[in-house]
């Protein structure tokens, strides 16, 4: 090694780890933080390991943990209500119907009519 050369420590990543870690969403920062290595260190061993970028990676091992999760949302609904409504309105467009009193209506015409009177006596 030529002088003034730092010698970078070679990490080890446990890939079997960090495919978990995408597989439960963790953000990049977290997997760095989580397996004590740099953001360039992360993706330079994306690209030794896989052949790819950590973006392409993490997208291909999150996408199983999406899956997982969905399936178990919708396992869930079956015995519980409000995760049915939540799921119904995310993926079948439903929503609540509100119903709105007109009573402030009646008031602010109630309101214009005595001004109109008012006006009208000038």
């Amino acid at each position: 090694m030529a002088k003034g050369q730092i010698k970078q420590k070679q990490s080890t990543i446990n890939k079997s780890q960090f495919e978990g870690m995408c597989f439960v969403q963790c953000t990049k920062e977290e997997i760095c933080a989580i397996l004590g290595v740099s953001d360039i260190t992360l993706t330079r061993w994306c690209k030794n390991t896989y052949d790819d970028n950590f973006e392409g990676v993490y997208k291909k091992y999150s996408e199983g943990g999406k899956m997982s999760l969905r399936r178990n949302m919708f396992k869930q609904a079956e015995k519980n209500p409000t995760m049915a409504i939540w799921l119904s309105k995310q993926h079948l467009g439903m929503k609540d119907n509100i119903e709105v009193e007109s009573t402030q209506l009646v008031k602010v015409e109630e309101l214009l009519n005595k001004i109109e009177n008012e006006a009208n006596k000038w």
